[in-house]
């Protein structure tokens, strides 16, 4: 195996481990973190007024880079190794090296993007909150009465 073929493999193998730890990132109501557990909350009860879907990005809408470095370490490799010979391996591993990026950084945004809702309610003392949060499958509709839960600036919708 060429060098430069042992580097891109490392490159690839080390963002994807990498990439693993960004992987899990919940605001949803039903995951605490352990600093989260065995600490009292605020209950507060309300009525849900309106209820949409929205996207949650866990990356802040920022991506790491580190898909786009992966991707097109892979696709440099893959693409060079596997067209041609001396100009033309090159040109294909650029090429290839450029559409790795792109794809890469497209899965990384992917997978750093949640369904979520956005719920917004009427205290009991007639203010108006707007909690968003990950779905996890709770229904919530206009009108039924649910608790916020809330505590170090979380607050989690539930029934």
């Amino acid at each position: 195996m060429k060098t430069v073929s042992r580097i891109m493999l490392a490159a690839t193998l080390i963002g994807s481990v990498a990439l693993t730890g960004c992987a899990y990132n919940s605001s949803s109501p039903d995951v605490y973190t352990a600093s989260q557990a065995q600490r009292e909350e605020t209950v507060r009860m309300a009525t849900v007024e309106s209820v949409r879907g929205v996207k949650i990005s866990s990356n802040n809408g920022q991506p790491s880079g580190l898909g786009a470095i992966g991707g097109g370490a892979l696709g440099g490799v893959a693409a060079g190794s596997a067209i041609g010979g001396g100009n033309g391996s090159i040109i294909a591993g650029i090429i290839g090296g450029l559409a790795g990026a792109v794809a890469g950084n497209a899965v990384e945004n992917s997978v750093a993007t949640k369904n979520g809702l956005e719920i917004t309610v009427r205290l009991d003392n007639g203010d108006l909150r707007a909690i968003t949060q990950t779905s996890n499958g709770e229904v919530f509709q206009a009108g039924e009465r649910v608790r916020l839960l809330s505590s170090g600036g979380v607050t989690r919708v539930t029934h």
